[in-house]
Formats: structure tokens, C-alpha cells, sequence
């Protein structure tokens, strides 16, 4: 029976419930145990996985999807790319501030399919320069931004998504942690009320979350915000959001003033691999959440 129930980001298409949860348990389990615990056994971390919902169909192996600059088709695809881009410039001195390079979002989405490529290939130049994302290829970023975007705009992609997680929650989860686009589903799937009438979820733990962003995620949410504000998840009874400072994809850090006096926001620093789950999972911060929502009684807080 699992306790604490981890759901993963974008970029895991190829991996399997197993392969990942080699790579994260331990991890959190390392977190939990910095903040002096207490620590779970492996086998009550559970892993909800959805990977393979976008694992593209088909025979060819050997490579995977070469997107470019022209893949980036959709106005929400190109919106995210540059604030993605904005969001880089702010946190790296080194990065262009797209601004000044005449390829503000809706300009430069509007203007000919030349003014929109040289745009798209303009964000992917800056980002892929910056100091925490050298190495990335343009496809990893645009399959990044399609999965996103894709979870949002496929309500079968989002039914399967929250299926898995709702699958993983027994009676004796206490806590959820979700990185990235997983925080997305973990927050609809706990508002579910088809769904969390038997749970005791305790706390959520979101880790680098687009969830604040309004326009692209925050607006587009089920359940809807109501008069600009979100609903809560009804189970919870704390949400701790942990995001390093420089992590493009947790545009809006601050989940508190959408989200409610629940949640407690707080800064943790994953050096050069900002955006990266384990970073995340060893940070003693995300160690003291999980912690909480384990602890006898009420729990979290």
C-alpha cells in the first residue's frame, strides 16, 4: 500500500513505471531521510506513470522525433516557448531578452510563417545557449512544450493521465509529490470529486510547476478557476510548491495567490540542473513536505 505516490514530468516516453521508479524512490526516500524522516519502505513509495501516452506510434526505431522550428504549430506551443525564453533572460545575464530581438509572443506569432520560423528559431538559439540547458537539443525542448501543451488540449491524454494516478492512491496514501507537467495532473486528479470522496491525501508536494501560469495552464485547469481562483483540492489539508529560481518551466513560483493561504511556497536551489526531478526530491525542503504528511495525527501543516 503505497503512502506517498510520485507522478512524473514531461520527457518519459520512453521509460516504464519501473525504470523510473529505480531513479526516483531512492531519491525521495534520501530527501525524506535528510530531514530526519520518517522515511517510508520502497515498497510504500508508489509511481504513477503516464510516460507512454505520448510515445509516438509506429516501427522506425533508432531516433527519436526530429522536431524543429517548424513543429512549433499551435499559438499555446508558441506562447509557452517564449515565456519560456523571457523566463531564461530574466534568470541568465547571458540570455537575450527576446524583447529586444523584435519576437514578442503575439508579433511574432501573427507576422508571416518566415517571421514566426526565425521567432521560434531565435527562442531555441537563446535557450539552448543558456548556462542550465547546454546540451539540450531543439527536439527535447519542442517535445517538452508538445507534451504541455498536448496534456491540455487532449481530454483523452488527460483522462488516461489522471486514470493512472487515481489508479496509484489507495486509502493509505498520505501524500502525493508531483514534478512538472505531473503536478498538473496530480492537482485535477485530487480535485476530482468522482475520484477523492475515499482518499486521505494529506499533502501535495509540487516540484518546478507550470500550474501558476495563467493564461497557458492555470486558466485552462478542470476544475476551472472560480472568479480567478482556483479550487482546492478537497482532500488536501497543506500544499508545500517547491521551485529552484531559475527553473524556466515554474514561470510563476508564487502558487500561493492563485491557489490560496494552503499552500506554502518555498525556494530551493538545484544548481545547474534547475529543472531536474532528483534535484528536487533530494532537497532536504522536499524531504521536510513529504515528512509531514507521514507524521501520526493531523499530519501536514
Amino acid at each position: 500500500m503505497s503512502k506517498v505516490v510520485f507522478v512524473h514530468g514531461v520527457g518519459k516516453q520512453f521509460l516504464s513505471e519501473d525504470s523510473l521508479a529505480r531513479d526516483v524512490v531512492p531519491e525521495l526516500l534520501g530527501g525524506v531521510r535528510l530531514a530526519g524522516g520518517p522515511v517510508p519502505a520502497p515498497g510504500e513509495v508508489g509511481v504513477a506513470f503516464y510516460g507512454d501516452l505520448f510515445r509516438p506510434a509506429g516501427t522506425r526505431s533508432g531516433f527519436d522525433v526530429p522536431y524543429d522550428e517548424g513543429d512549433v504549430e499551435s499559438d499555446e506551443e508558441f506562447a509557452l516557448l517564449m515565456q519560456w525564453w523571457a523566463e531564461a533572460a530574466r534568470t541568465d545575464p547571458a540570455v537575450p531578452d527576446p524583447a529586444q530581438c523584435g519576437t514578442r509572443g503575439p508579433v511574432g506569432w501573427g507576422a508571416s510563417r518566415a517571421l514566426r520560423l526565425s521567432a521560434v528559431r531565435a527562442a531555441l538559439d537563446a535557450l539552448t545557449g543558456a548556462r542550465f540547458l547546454r546540451g539540450v537539443l531543439d527536439r527535447a525542448l519542442i517535445g517538452s512544450l508538445k507534451q504541455l501543451t498536448g496534456y491540455l488540449g487532449d481530454p483523452d491524454v488527460r483522462r488516461a493521465a489522471r486514470d493512472r494516478l487515481a489508479a496509484r492512491i489507495t486509502p493509505g496514501t498520505r501524500v502525493v509529490v508531483a514534478h512538472s507537467l505531473g503536478s498538473v495532473v496530480a492537482y485535477e486528479t485530487l480535485c476530482d470529486p468522482e475520484r477523492n470522496g475515499d482518499w486521505d491525501v494529506r499533502v501535495l508536494v509540487t516540484l518546478g510547476s507550470p500550474l501558476g501560469m495563467r493564461a497557458l495552464v492555470l486558466d485552462r485547469l478542470d476544475p476551472a478557476p472560480e472568479e480567478r481562483r482556483a479550487v482546492w483540492p478537497k482532500p488536501l489539508r497543506a500544499w508545500t510548491n517547491i521551485a529552484d529560481a531559475t527553473d524556466v518551466v515554474a514561470v510563476v513560483r508564487d502558487l500561493r495567490p492563485a491557489f490560496g493561504d494552503g499552500v506554502t511556497d518555498v525556494p530551493v536551489h538545484n544548481g545547474s540542473h534547475m529543472h531536474d526531478a532528483t534535484r528536487y526530491l533530494t532537497a532536504v525542503e522536499t524531504g521536510r513536505a513529504v515528512a509531514a504528511g507521514l507524521l501520526p495525527g493531523p499530519g501536514a501543516g
